[in-house]
């Protein structure tokens, strides 16, 4: 089966600085795929080359089949994307923001109210449909801004870390809203900063360091390599230490050992995080500095 996406050797520079580094991944149809890393890992200088708004220095890149830097026109025709802040117009209804690009798209007047009614309630914004999205949330209008890519349905849909500044409730409802569409066979590359987000969203996750796949897998098979851990807790139930171990009996007992040399607290198994393997994999812990609620 031919990949949605494929990546192979990519290469940008700016200046002196060397954003990605021969980079390589691919992504299967209808996939949600997660790019993961710190700021300046090269994530939103992925997508804009995979979206034809920037160019690679070396390197191949395909979407649905087509090279984006030969045929660019092509790849535009088959792809939406949402960066990182809801590009709406705020001084339009929900319903006019839709009709608008609806018609600039060439759907016909029938076809427009059609997708206008769909999407509308399909992203849970028919009750405000017509007020305007000056008065949306900050969730209403990420809402909008995916409802707006989905007017003339994609084959590959580009998501720029898609739920920054959302509260948690709102981030459900826009993963909820971005697995029906890789459901109905959408093909999903996000990026992200949130572990949870990954976590509880991609098929496979694709962790970026300094323009690198460092790792590719599931989040349970990431996890996999990292193993769980036991971790002792004093007697007010602080943890005061945490051993790694590779999973298996020989190994928590060994840690059980290591653990035992402390006086007093309370001993339980750590089960392995995206936190845990970020600093396995990349010799340090992640600042998430929002979490999302488990």
């Amino acid at each position: 089966m031919e990949s949605a996406i494929e990546v192979r050797a990519l290469g940008k520079r700016f200046g002196s600085a060397v954003v990605l580094d021969g980079l390589d991944f691919s992504v299967a149809p209808g996939e949600i795929f997660g790019l993961l890393g710190p700021n300046g890992a090269g994530k939103t200088t992925t997508i804009n080359i995979l979206t034809t708004l920037l160019r690679a220095d070396t390197g191949t890149a395909c979407v649905d089949g087509i090279d984006v830097r030969r045929e660019p026109e092509q790849v535009r025709r088959r792809i939406a994307v949402s960066g990182q802040s809801a590009a709406v117009d705020t001084t339009l209804t929900g319903a006019e923001n839709v009709r608008l690009l609806a018609r600039l798209s060439a759907l016909g007047r029938r076809e427009t109210e059609r997708r206008v009614r769909e999407l509308l309630d399909r992203f849970g914004l028919a009750s405000a449909a017509e007020k305007s999205v000056a008065s949306y949330s900050g969730g209403m209008r990420r809402r909008l801004d995916l409802a707006l890519s989905l007017i003339v349905p994609p084959r590959v849909l580009f998501l720029d870390e898609p739920t920054t500044g959302l509260d948690p409730v709102s981030r459900r409802e826009l993963w909820e809203a971005i697995r029906v569409m890789a459901d109905e066979g959408t093909t999903v590359l996000l990026t992200t900063q949130y572990l949870e987000e990954a976590d509880r969203l991609a098929d496979r996750v694709g962790v970026l360091d300094a323009g690198r796949a460092v790792a590719i897998g599931t989040p349970s098979e990431l996890k996999a390599r990292v193993g769980a851990g036991v971790r002792l807790r004093d007697a007010d139930g602080t943890i005061v230490r945490t051993v790694p171990t590779d999973g298996s009996v020989a190994g928590i007992r060994a840690a059980i050992d290591q653990l035992d040399a402390r006086a007093g607290g309370t001993i339980d198994l750590h089960e392995p995080t995206l936190d845990d393997v970020y600093e396995a994999l990349l010799g340090h812990a992640t600042r998430t500095a929002e979490r999302i609620a488990a």
